[in-house]
């Protein structure tokens, strides 16, 4: 899980969600472990954080305001 900075720009998340999922499959490569999981994302970089792989997004703000 992780949650970037928080910028004006959602695209400047996308650095920090790209190192996460790295990170994730280079545990997976290393441990032989199936990690498919990756909680990154919140109302305002959701899209970005999907692209870069993300399975679990958290939507608050833009379902309740």
């Amino acid at each position: 899980m992780t949650i970037p900075p928080f910028t004006p720009d959602a695209e400047d998340a996308r650095p920090v969600f790209r190192k996460l999922r790295e990170l994730r499959d280079r545990t997976s490569s290393r441990t032989g472990l199936e990690l498919h999981g990756l909680s990154m994302g919140m109302s305002h970089d959701f899209e970005v954080a999907i692209e870069e792989g993300a399975t679990v997004v958290r939507l608050g703000s833009v379902l309740f305001g």
